[in-house]
């Protein structure tokens, strides 16, 4: 080999080496999640606690204490504050005189006879959980139930510094939600495989339980896909809710809600959310939301401000769970595993995609399914227009469909996050000046429509074009200020008339 063609076989593989750096460096900025997870990157208190790139070493006894220091920092407690407010009777109390629609009824004469309860002074409540910090930046998980409708979100790391949280997002359907505190280099938990996780493997629940100091217990993963029926979603159906929990026998108590489960690698694989007991307290079984669910949560809470849901579109119903003479009837094997599909509306993606009425799903991607907690859990990984097979068995032969999965609605939209003016379920319009003149007022927002199922509907007997003119107390001129006011508030009492009535009528709603 001459002197030119060592100098070429050189140059080449510099440059080949140079175009795999390149590449993968760009690979790993790609690869980094929403949320701040990185395939990459090992946080420091991974490092402190003495793992190696993340992982134990190879032939390392079972020891919980790498993954118990790792994890330690990385669990906060959080503390809630509900303020003290005003309870409201069923029918809305007037500042003046009745509601002009309860005029043959006194307030009292409404309370005896469709048992209203009368008005008092609900006191300020306290409340505290756990909370998984999930990126250096503040981004915190934890369950809706331990923030939900408080007014203050205080944040205690594991060194006592103490953070005012804002709420991101909620979505009580996974009973999860995202908080975030203004802080920066902070450690936090790296993303598992909940798939991976297995009945008999060992694994950690942290949490301040009982408000104790951070708490470690241990024990196994007693079963999967676990359903108890405890989420609603945000219509408090629990049609809506999923629920495919991990099941463990670690000890977790009040307090542990929004906490970690970790196995022996400190790696996160799930959020502890609820405990099977009649007392209240620990006696055996404690439930966690798998991380493969949450970090799909979270991530399209940080993006989208709401979770992107896909529907596979199908009505079904375990096999197993058919009764003998059922699957006589359907002409399905007595030992049929899977899910049987009871019934394909044509307008979604199932359908299209050429599921039928009789087939039997036997799994989602790959990952067989047994169970409908199990399907939920599978198809909420996917949002809208994501492409997913779909494997069934129909007249004893076996094949696999990609199914394109849609939103609620129907279509491959992003849906967006639900405003608090949608909550209310009311049709807003500014008052019209020259209206505003005749009244003798400066402006206002007209109640045109109230939607069957809003919390207009469902909290108040407010009726349409009632006039709002304050909302706590503040002056509402136009459309545009409503929305700035009510958009972040907890509570809030609207105040304004009814044309042709007299006198000034409040009405207290909670939003959240």
């Amino acid at each position: 080999m001459n002197f030119k063609q060592t100098f070429l076989t050189i140059s080449v593989s510099a440059l080949t080496t140079l175009a795999v750096v390149w590449g993968f460096g760009k690979y790993q900025k790609q690869s980094e999640l929403v949320g701040g997870q990185s395939s990459s990157t090992v946080p420091s208190n991974y490092k402190y606690a003495g793992f190696t790139d993340g992982v134990l070493p190879p032939g390392t006894p079972v020891d919980f204490t790498a993954a118990s220091e790792s994890a330690l920092p990385t669990v906060v407690h959080i503390k809630t504050k509900t303020n003290a407010r005003q309870a409201t009777n069923s029918t809305p109390r007037p500042q003046q005189r009745s509601d002009p629609f309860s005029d043959m009824f006194d307030e009292d004469m409404l309370s005896q006879l469709f048992g209203g309860r009368r008005g008092g002074v609900i006191p300020e409540q306290r409340a505290s959980g756990s909370g998984v910090i999930i990126a250096d930046n503040g981004y915190i998980v934890t369950n809706n139930h331990v923030i939900a409708n408080a007014d203050e979100v205080m944040v205690t790391l594991s060194n006592k510094k103490s953070y005012t949280a804002k709420v991101i997002g909620t979505d009580p359907a996974y009973d999860l939600a995202v908080i975030k505190i203004e802080a920066s280099g902070l450690p936090y938990l790296l993303y598992g495989n909940s798939d991976d996780a297995r009945v008999g493997q060992w694994v950690l629940a942290i949490g301040y339980p009982l408000n104790l100091e951070t708490t470690v217990t241990a024990g196994i993963i007693s079963a999967k896909a676990r359903s108890l029926g405890l989420n609603r979603d945000k219509s408090g159906s629990p049609t809506g809710a999923v629920e495919s929990f991990i099941q463990t026998d670690a000890a977790v108590n009040q307090g542990n809600s929004g906490g970690a489960l970790i196995n022996t690698e400190g790696r996160l694989i799930g959020i502890n959310s609820a405990i099977a007991s009649p007392t209240g307290y620990y006696s055996g079984y404690s439930y966690a939301i798998p991380v493969n669910i949450a970090k799909k949560v979270v991530d399209d809470i940080i993006k989208f401000g709401t979770v992107q849901r896909g529907y596979l579109g199908i009505a079904y119903a375990p096999a197993s769970d058919l009764s003998a003479e059922e699957k006589r009837r359907e002409g399905i094997p007595a030992n049929a595993f899977g899910i049987y599909v009871t019934d394909v509306p044509k307008d979604g993606g199932a359908y299209e995609a050429g599921i039928r009425k009789g087939d039997i799903i036997k799994s989602i991607a790959g990952i067989s399914v047994g169970s409908g907690a199990q399907m939920l859990e599978l198809v909420s990984r996917y949002k809208p227009g994501d492409k997913v097979p779909v494997t069934l068995v129909r007249d004893e032969q076996e094949r696999t469909v990609s199914v394109a999965l849609r939103n609620k609605a129907g279509n491959y939209d992003v849906v967006k996050a639900e405003t608090t003016l949608d909550l209310l379920g009311g049709e807003f319009v500014t008052l019209d000046a020259g209206k505003a003149k005749d009244f003798g007022v400066d402006g206002g927002v007209v109640l045109r429509k109230i939607r069957e199922g809003g919390l207009l509907n469902k909290q108040t007997t407010v009726r349409e074009n009632f006039i709002i003119l304050k909302v706590n107390n503040k002056p509402v001129k136009n459309k545009e200020e409503l929305m700035a006011i009510v958009q972040d508030a907890k509570r809030i009492t609207i105040s304004g008339f009814f044309p042709g009535y007299d006198g000034l009528y409040d009405y207290q709603l909670e939003l959240r």
